[in-house]
């Protein structure tokens, strides 16, 4: 999405929507629809945009939306979504979509925004944003799913790149710059924004680029469609979906579904993903990637952190006072009930939060639900943890403390923090888990608070540099640092582990920072044709 000719001074505008990369980036050449694969996609954009030049390109746009307010890191969510894109991203790699250079190339990361309208869009480098209320409006999760592997689609045939290619020699600066400002722009409230953000020679030149965007998306279609049967999902879900968002938009689409604008409905793909559906089983792969019940519940979730405002937190709320008949399945009360009960939560009405929540626990036995009672003990947990209640957040987390997952690792940090267990245990399961995710600036900030909470002022200030470097505010991450250099300078009952950690630390993230300032500085003279040295 493309607007401004430099890389903003500020991050993503808050309240601003993503619309789908392909938009702007989504270029191809009018394609045959063929039965197999086509192998032309990817390689015929790499002499022009290599696979190192567009995952630079994806990292530096992430670098910037990572700092967004509403880049969102719900534990529960994120894993959910991430529940969905695995299965596709393994069933593209078993189908060779993706080869060995994408593949130990690209992220192949699904992240959130928090963001009421209904939008989903691929990003260089192997980036898929989903807004909230996308999982919101969906009903179930083969239609989520469909979205993702056609997101996934976008990625693995290099629509991005080859969209780009185009554009490539006005520099990464110019087109990181030009991406940032039609996310912002397709975000905006008001359409003339989003027309503004077309005007001027390289996003006009992208716009013109647009006349092939309708066989890009029905490749993306068809190769979706095949990841969604091969990871096990209903491939019924493409056609649900289509017919979901046909519905929305001859009900006037009122600048709430950007993902329409962005992925313009034809008769001709809803009739397609019709047929094709009808043509095939569910994959083999996996019966039932996701229980029903628990969509229901996260779409619930989502309802709730996608708009903070009042008016909205009311509106969820109210659930717990509908009678039951008015719902069509106890599974679709409990979902009801789960999200009143965490809208009460962020309404700091705690007593109407646990009475909603004991209403939702008291459906399971109707609502098939292992997995759903697992996401309502952790709700219980963080209801209790809003409360101040450490103890009974840990009696709530109780057997799913241990159960390996991010959710419930995170969960337990703020236990500890709460008083309800033990510092050095969470912090040493911290340690392990951010030493396999380095990224994981959450998991990071919760380590500072424990160590600066034991006294491990050290430890502490290394973790808070991290939280900056996987945020991509290298300087903030440098000072944190060479604030822990002081401190061990500084004499007796110093860790020397963590001390010499700090020091390579900094060696390193220097390094990386002069290697984007002379990149930055290449570029603008006039070297966008030079390719910057592999990492």
């Amino acid at each position: 999405m493309i607007d401004a000719m430099s890389l903003p001074t500020r991050p993503w505008p808050r309240r601003a929507g993503c619309a789908v990369l392909a938009l702007a980036l989504g270029a191809t050449p009018p394609l045959a629809w063929p039965q197999v694969r086509l192998p032309a996609l990817g390689e015929a954009v790499s002499d022009d945009v290599s696979v190192g030049a567009e995952r630079r390109l994806g990292e530096q746009v992430m670098r910037e939306i990572r700092r967004d307010p509403d880049y969102l890191d719900d534990a529960a969510l994120l894993a959910y979504v991430l529940q969905l894109w695995q299965p596709l991203v393994g069933a593209a790699r078993a189908r060779g979509d993706i080869g060995a250079d994408l593949d130990t190339s690209f992220a192949w990361e699904a992240f959130l925004v928090r963001d009421r309208s209904v939008n989903a869009f691929a990003l260089p480098g192997g980036y898929v944003g989903v807004h909230l209320g996308l999982i919101a409006m969906t009903s179930t999760a083969d239609e989520l799913a469909s979205v993702l592997g056609h997101e996934l689609a976008h990625v693995t045939q290099r629509h991005i790149a080859r969209g780009s290619a185009a554009a490539s020699r006005q520099g990464a600066v110019a087109l990181a710059a030009m991406i940032l400002g039609m996310l912002a722009a397709s975000r905006s409230s008001n359409p003339d924004v989003a027309q503004a953000a077309v005007m001027g020679s390289q996003a006009a030149a992208l716009q013109g680029q647009l006349n092939y965007s309708r066989d890009m998306e029905r490749e993306a279609d068809r190769m979706g469609l095949a990841l969604l049967q091969e990871a096990g999902f209903a491939p019924a879900g493409m056609a649900a979906m289509f017919e979901r968002l046909d519905a929305a938009q001859r009900h006037n689409d009122s600048l709430s579904y950007p993902y329409l604008r962005s992925h313009p409905l034809t008769t001709e793909r809803i009739g397609e993903a019709r047929v094709r559906s009808s043509s095939g089983p569910r994959g083999a792969a996996a019966a039932h990637p996701a229980p029903p019940a628990l969509h229901g519940l996260m779409q619930a979730r989502a309802k709730v952190l996608m708009d903070s405002s009042v008016q909205a937190l009311r509106r969820v709320q109210s659930a717990d006072a509908a009678a039951p008949a008015s719902f069509a399945t106890p599974r679709e009360r409990m979902a009801a009930l789960y999200g009143s009960a965490l809208a009460s939560s962020q309404l700091r009405e705690p007593a109407r939060a646990e009475r909603a929540l004991a209403q939702a626990q008291g459906l399971l036995a109707l609502a098939d639900g292992v997995a759903a009672a697992r996401a309502l003990a952790l709700l219980g947990a963080q209801l209790a943890l809003a409360q101040g209640d450490g103890a009974r957040a840990a009696q709530r987390l109780g057997p799913h403390a241990d159960d390996g997952t991010r959710e419930a690792l995170l969960l337990g940090a703020q236990v500890a923090l709460a008083g309800g267990s033990a510092l050095p245990a969470s912090t040493q399961a911290l340690q392990a888990h951010t030493a396999l995710h380095r990224m994981d600036a959450q998991a990071w900030g919760l380590l500072a608070q424990l160590c600066e909470r034991q006294g491990l002022r050290l430890r502490a200030l290394r973790a808070e540099a991290e939280v900056r470097a996987a945020l991509g505010d290298l300087p903030g991450a440098l000072d944190r640092l060479r604030a822990g250099q002081r401190l061990a300078r500084g004499g007796a009952g110093i860790d020397f582990v963590e001390a010499s950690v700090i020091d390579a630390r900094l060696r390193e993230l220097t390094a990386r920072q002069r290697e984007l300032t002379a990149e930055l500085r290449d570029r603008q003279r006039g070297g966008a044709g030079r390719e910057p040295p592999q990492e």
